[in-house]
């Protein structure tokens, strides 16, 4: 009989740490699978699922279309819908080439031209998709992590610039329980505060909602001295690295980091931020 108990109790503590192990797992590796984006129209995608986030990015434009946290709420909202403006179309990031050498890496709308892509690595911990313009001319480069993403703009058209753009819905709706943190000061601002300067360095924002438990942040690598504009529109958040009104400054290889971080406290945001290598 004690040896039946002592047998038992093994087979539990089996099948409860293959169980620990298997959510320890998907907490901390990343999947790439293929599929559509049906919120944003059903556009082809590749689907990246991380342990707090799911990441639509459209096979054909090149840009994020939705972001899903562990709640299953989209932090983008994009749509494919032609005359949406800030309702959907405009949504996305990184939107960094506009109506300038053609519009490139944004989620494919009536505007969008396309571009190629191909997945150079595919592990449990790092995923690569790198995305060419249909000029040749421009290059953007996707890294996923357990615990992020990055996007590299490898290669830049001779004579042009651009901007690297978040465009979304903090918490799934842009309203006023929505708010801002970034590397100016350690305040709470609410989301319809501009910021229309160069963020210190570290060049980093994150966005919120007081009813979520969580805050996106995006970080740029590089510091300059270029302004790095937030502005709220009817709808959406616009925020650009290298952007001031409508005028693009970036023009050499630069990354950036986004993802979400569980936690809406300023100062360990701000040490996540500062542990980000390359």
């Amino acid at each position: 009989m004690q040896l039946y108990s002592n047998r038992l109790l093994l087979a539990v503590f089996a099948t409860w740490l293959i169980s620990a192990c298997s959510s320890l797992e998907q907490q901390t590796s990343v999947v790439l699978s293929h599929g559509l984006d049906e919120s944003a129209g059903g556009l082809s995608s590749y689907i990246v699922t991380t342990g707090n986030a799911k990441y639509y990015l459209e096979k054909t434009g090149g840009g994020l279309s939705s972001m899903i946290d562990k709640d299953g709420i989209d932090w983008i909202g994009f749509t494919d819908q032609k005359g949406s403006g800030h309702k959907g179309e405009y949504r996305g990031f990184p939107n960094a080439i506009h109506k300038q050498d053609a519009s490139y890496f944004h989620a494919m709308n009536s505007t969008t031209a396309p571009s190629t892509s191909e997945v150079t690595i595919n592990t449990l911990q790092h995923v690569r998709i790198v995305f060419t313009s249909d000029n040749g001319k421009w290059q953007g480069q996707w890294d996923f992590y357990p615990d992020r993403l990055d996007f590299t703009m490898k290669q830049v058209s001779e004579g042009y610039k651009y901007w690297v753009q978040y465009e979304g819905v903090p918490g799934g709706e842009m309203d006023e329980s929505d708010f801002w943190y970034a590397s100016v000061d350690s305040q709470a601002h609410p989301i319809n505060e501009p910021f229309l300067f160069d963020l210190p360095s570290p060049e980093w924002i994150a966005f919120g909602d007081i009813k979520s438990p969580r805050m996106l942040y995006l970080y740029h690598h590089q510091d300059d001295e270029y302004p790095d504009n937030y502005v709220s529109r009817p709808y959406m958040t616009v925020l650009g690295f290298g952007r001031s009104n409508k005028d693009k400054y970036l023009d050499t290889v630069q990354s950036f980091s986004l993802g979400f971080v569980e936690t809406t406290d300023y100062s360990k945001i701000q040490k996540l931020i500062n542990n980000i290598t390359p």
